[in-house]
């Protein structure tokens, strides 16, 4: 059967193509996800840490609350890596403030959050199903993707053997490595495989929390060179995690069993509840678009999870193209404006991919040492020779503001993140808009659904009316300082300065992304003042 013309289909229900239906959910554009898994697997955990950046995007769509219940770790209950020489071992060394866990009031009104992929899916999904928007057709796949002038068309099935074809304004590849979206844009995988190989182990374990001596960590990376990897809880019910560095394959439970416990360095109960070898990918698609096609995610992107930012970066894509689907579809914002998706976020994925494979090249493989698992002064020696160094090597893994909240559309974004780990906030364009408290509140909560300028109502007058001559929606958050900032719905600025001379200009640069802005930006001294 052919369905009627739905403005947005979304292949793949993982989290990133659950966070662009809620992206346009938000701005009330109706989409069907298709997603061939009926329900969340738990076994396999996948990723593990939601960055501050998308915790401040599920704060928006008011999910961020509802993920804190349901995580079985507080975000306050560690924010601590630890080097050992095995789980039960003697420590080296220990990196604290990781992953933004503990980002201060003063950068985020939402500290990261240590909580497994399925469970992001879970709350995604049950808050889209109370929506009226969404269309979710769990349990089915795409078949086949065909572009057209006037719509694109997907053939779906499922399990039962039946098929559908959807005809769709846009459609979005979230599928993953073998994206068919992918395929059918004639767009392709630049980069490498990688090389080094991994083992996933998720185990239970009763007895090891009660044993390990060290504070509580999120990570214990253990540097035994006959058994190096890294553990983490995902719960207080002894639930965990392993990656067995440098194992290229599990032969069963038992071989599992015995890798986890020469990790832990004890004799102590384990149920392996899965197991997944992996290899590292660093490859980003030529393209993110052809015509009425997309891709967002591991479709568009692959990097090494070491850091924690695939999944994350992936949700950045989706809010990205997510609002200007919206703005394009609602008929006040030009088609090119969708380009500027992927020029936007090309190379912030290049730079994510650049640090994860620095991340890889200084795995527990690498970092281990016979002298580290010797005992007395042999060991204090080399503890303090190498921790040091270790620490030194290892905490951009950990400590990456300027990466996760610096990262930016504009020609001086980078000014901001001087390095991977330090986030200085200027008030620029195409940089995320520095938070703050505003009478009482997170200036993000009082932002508007789409376009919102900031200022005194006589600077940005010249700008509402402009607006709403064009018909593009703009909210007027008022401050009595002097300057104007313009801010996206992605809560990045579009525009700083003092009343524009030409408020149609500074609108249709808006509306038309930042590979359309061809002036030197205002500095952020010039607009200081409108935040204050």
């Amino acid at each position: 059967m052919t369905d009627e013309v739905v403005p947005v289909l979304i292949v793949g229900g993982g989290p990133v193509g659950l966070a662009l239906a809620e992206e346009l959910s938000q701005h009330r554009v109706p989409v069907i996800i298709v997603e061939p898994r009926a329900v969340v697997e738990h076994s396999r955990p996948r990723a593990k840490t939601t960055s501050v950046r998308t915790m401040e995007h599920f704060r928006r769509w008011g999910i961020a609350d509802r993920l804190r219940e349901v995580a079985p770790l507080n975000s306050t209950w560690s924010q601590r890596v630890t080097f050992v020489q095995n789980v039960l071992g003697r420590e080296i060394t220990h990196v604290d403030g990781c992953l933004g866990l503990d980002a201060s009031a003063d950068l985020t009104p939402e500290p990261a959050q240590q909580v497994t992929q399925p469970l992001v899916e879970e709350v995604m999904r049950a808050d889209l199903a109370q929506k009226h928007g969404p269309e979710l057709l769990f349990g089915w796949h795409a078949v086949s993707v065909e572009d057209g002038p006037h719509h694109a068309q997907v053939v779906i099935a499922n399990g039962a053997g039946e098929k559908r074809t959807i005809s769709a304004l846009y459609v979005v590849g979230a599928d993953g490595p073998r994206s068919v979206v992918r395929t059918a844009m004639g767009a392709r995988y630049e980069g490498s495989g990688g090389g080094r190989q991994n083992v996933n182990i998720t185990f239970r374990s009763t007895e090891l929390a009660a044993l390990i001596p060290h504070a509580p960590s999120i990570h214990y990376w253990v540097l035994n060179p006959d058994a190096p990897g890294v553990v983490g809880p995902l719960d207080h019910a002894g639930t965990y995690w392993a990656i067995a560095t440098g194992a290229t394959h599990v032969d069963d439970d038992a071989h599992a069993a015995r890798i986890v416990r020469s990790l832990i360095g004890g004799d102590v109960d384990v149920e392996i509840l899965a197991t997944d070898p992996w290899q590292a990918r660093l490859l980003l698609a030529d393209r993110y678009r052809a015509g009425r096609l997309f891709i967002v995610g591991d479709a568009a992107h692959q990097n090494p999870p070491w850091g924690g930012h695939g999944f994350n970066t992936g949700v950045g894509d989706a809010v990205n193209l997510g609002w200007k689907l919206a703005a394009v579809l609602e008929g006040w914002a030009p088609d090119e404006l969708l380009d500027s998706y992927g020029a936007e976020r090309r190379p912030i994925e290049t730079q994510t991919i650049e640090l994860a494979a620095s991340n890889m090249a200084s795995l527990s493989i690498d970092l281990s040492n016979p002298l580290l698992m010797a005992s007395g002064a042999v060991f204090e020696d080399a503890r303090e020779e190498l921790g040091p160094i270790i620490h030194r090597i290892k905490s951009p893994e950990f400590l990456s503001s300027g990466l996760v909240l610096g990262y930016g559309y504009g020609p001086t974004s980078r000014l901001q993140a001087a390095t991977p780990a330090d986030y200085e906030p200027r008030i620029e364009p195409g940089n995320r808009l520095p938070h703050r408290v505003v009478n009482g509140q997170a200036i993000y909560d009082l932002l508007g659904e789409w376009f919102t300028a900031i200022g005194t109502r006589t600077a940005v007058e010249p700008l509402l009316t402009e607006a709403e001559r064009c018909g593009i929606p703009l909210a007027h958050l008022e401050t009595e300082e002097p300057g104007v900032v313009l801010v996206r719905p992605d809560q990045h600025i579009a525009w700083v300065g003092d009343t524009p001379a030409d408020s149609g200009d500074v609108l249709k640069r808006a509306i038309s992304g930042f590979p359309a802005v061809t002036d030197t930006p205002a500095t952020s001294e010039r607009a200081e003042g409108a935040l204050v």
